[in-house]
């Protein structure tokens, strides 16, 4: 390329990049911020199950057992609005293996979506104009364990093992479909599972992975688990079809 077209590229790419900043600064041609639902994960297929990554203590030395697979029980998903879910499902055990007793604490299982790695990084989730995260869930299993379960959200904040908390509450007790709405402002900020002392605010335009934990050691409570998820989106006031149960000690548990 000769030099004067060069220098003519050169000032166009320029100029090009000057105006699309400006536009940008400006809002010009864009559209104001979304308040529609904001699906962030269904687990209605093959596909979506594979999104997701489980664990739990028997990785480590415990005991439990952990499942996350597609049910297409028309028996369980009766209700949901949806032919196939997620189950997320197994046994709780508190205890772990002769050799580690002491060493490790057993009673906890869970499953989070992974990292989802583009050319241009790593995809994350804005929610920044959202005031509730809304999961469509089926609560089966021991009874005993229903306080037991919590969502997670991690930020692509530089602290890695940094996880937002809160616990699930749920309504019904015949096993049917319900949705679960939180107040993003609500949840509290873990470390190692630990509530960190001094809390901030949570980084809700990047939201990098979504999970659901069990954690039945910290409540001294085993047995069989058995939860069923339709999907987990981020929603506004006008979409909560009723008043979220507020935590009012939001530390308890964690």
């Amino acid at each position: 390329m000769a030099l004067s077209n060069w220098a003519t590229y050169l000032n166009r790419s320029t100029k090009l990049i000057r105006d699309s900043s400006i536009k940008i600064l400006r809002m010009e041609g864009a559209d104001g911020p979304s308040r529609a639902p904001l699906t962030l994960f269904r687990m209605n297929s093959k596909q979506d199950i594979e999104q997701f990554a489980t664990g739990c203590d028997a990785d480590i030395g415990g005991t439990s057992k952990v499942h996350l697979e597609l049910d297409e029980s028309p028996e369980r998903n009766k209700g949901s609005g949806s032919t196939a879910t997620g189950r997320f499902w197994g046994e709780m055990r508190l205890n772990v293996k002769p050799e580690l007793q002491g060493r490790i604490r057993g009673g906890y299982a869970g499953f989070r979506s992974q990292p989802r790695p583009t050319l241009f990084g790593e995809m994350v989730d804005d929610v920044s104009n959202h005031q509730f995260l809304a999961l469509r869930l089926r609560l089966g299993g021991d009874p005993r364990l229903r306080n037991s379960y919590f969502v997670n959200l991690q930020t692509d904040g530089p602290i890695t093992t940094d996880l937002w908390q809160h616990r699930l509450y749920f309504q019904r007790n015949d096993g049917g479909w319900e949705d679960v709405f939180i107040p993003f402002e609500n949840f509290i900020l873990t470390n190692t599972g630990e509530m960190v002392q001094y809390q901030i605010a949570m980084m809700r335009e990047r939201i990098r992975t979504v999970g659901i934990s069990l954690l039945g050691g910290n409540s001294g409570v085993s047995g069989s688990y058995d939860l069923g998820i339709d999907s987990i989106r981020a929603v506004n006031e006008e979409d909560v079809t009723r008043p979220p149960l507020i935590e009012k000690d939001p530390s308890h548990g964690i």
